[in-house]
């Protein structure tokens, strides 16, 4: 029996919390980028976004003015377009590297420069993920689902390369992410991880 990583994870993060509950536009981001995202991240991302999670990591949600993932997204591919980041010539890509629908997808960010982009394989449809730290022009391919993979990172293990595990015991703290320039965000933290 397969472990199911998105029950995982949502056990982990628990009940959504002063977030608001927004319905995600993933139709129009998806027409937008040309490709559909996996249903994994949509979910996860539908149900928390916007939110900083245990003061790293920021999910980002399509629906928002603040906070925009599609707007996120063209933005990151377009800085990345940019740099002379060639490592990802060993990784197999022939057209641009960056950005959907055949060359990689921001999907999430830390506050510590790193970044996970995801790509589709044209022949199967199938997801790649790509991990970069930011200060290297080094990817990291990940053999595993969104879901998977953000459980990984939220239980301290090395997703953004060697050595970059940032392991928090006790339950996941989360800050909400303010709509407007006069709102506060606010801290919580979600149910007893056991760890």
């Amino acid at each position: 029996m397969s472990h199911n990583f998105t029950d995982s994870v949502i056990r982990m993060l628990g009940e959504v919390r002063v977030v608001p509950a927004l319905v995600a536009t993933w139709g129009e981001l998806e027409r937008e980028l040309g490709v559909r995202l996996p249903d994994d991240y949509k979910e996860i991302l539908g149900r928390y976004a916007p939110i900083q999670l245990n003061g790293h990591l920021f999910l980002k949600h399509p629906s928002t003015p603040r906070w925009n993932l599609g707007r996120w997204m063209e933005e990151t591919v377009q800085a990345f377009s940019r740099s002379d980041l060639t490592d990802l010539e060993r990784l197999g890509f022939t057209g641009p590297i960056f950005g959907a629908p055949s060359g990689l997808i921001p999907l999430l960010n830390t506050d510590r420069g790193e970044d996970l982009f995801g790509a589709v394989e044209e022949d199967t449809g199938k997801w790649r993920l790509f991990s970069c730290d930011g200060d290297e022009a080094l990817y990291y391919e990940y053999g595993m689902s969104f879901s998977e993979w953000l459980y990984r990172y939220l239980i301290g293990e090395d997703m953004f390369g060697p050595g970059s595990g940032v392991f928090y015991p006790g339950p996941i703290v989360f800050e909400s992410m303010p709509m407007s320039g006069t709102e506060r965000s606010v801290k919580w933290k979600g149910p007893e991880r056991g760890m």
